[in-house]
């Protein structure tokens, strides 16, 4: 099982199969509009216009689970768009963590294996995903996008 068997849906709606970016580097990132971490979204996308043409794709999963996102899914996308000058994709918003939790999230959180029995502390929670829809490395919170570079150059470097 890799990412590529999930199905996601975009906030305006639209379900697509994660397949679409087969052979991609991705980073998978829960997101909040009214969080203190919020402003990670525009390191976020200097990453996503750096580096999409060699292969990266960011993608904006916001979440409520932590009472800090607008009431719609479409109100979160477009305060991104409109304060961080986001271009990347957003999805609808949806649960991270327990039962209710989006299934690529459970994927997510049983293959990085991270603290917590997996389970996903704060929002900017972020994954790098290689190009083979694996899980490179998960990075909590407080580790900034920029500090995600090596890494990211590294999963780039990785040809399909």
């Amino acid at each position: 099982m890799s990412i590529y068997d999930f199905d996601v849906t975009l906030e305006d709606g639209t379900t697509y199969s994660l397949d679409r970016y087969r052979g991609q580097v991705l980073v998978i990132v829960n997101t909040a509009t009214k969080c203190g971490y919020t402003p990670q979204f525009g390191p976020l996308e200097e990453l996503y216009k750096k580096y999409h043409d060699q292969g990266l794709t960011v993608l904006g999963f916001p979440s409520n689970q932590f009472k800090q996102e607008l009431k719609s899914s479409a109100d979160a996308a477009q305060a991104c768009r409109t304060t961080y000058g986001v271009t990347f994709p957003m999805h609808q918003i949806g649960q991270v963590n327990g039962k209710e939790a989006q299934p690529l999230f459970h994927y997510l959180t049983k293959e990085s294996g991270a603290d917590f029995e997996g389970r996903i502390r704060w929002n900017f929670t972020k994954f790098l995903i290689g190009r083979d829809g694996n899980v490179v490395q998960r990075f909590d919170t407080r580790i900034k996008p920029e500090e995600m570079v090596p890494a990211i150059e590294a999963a780039l470097a990785v040809k399909a």
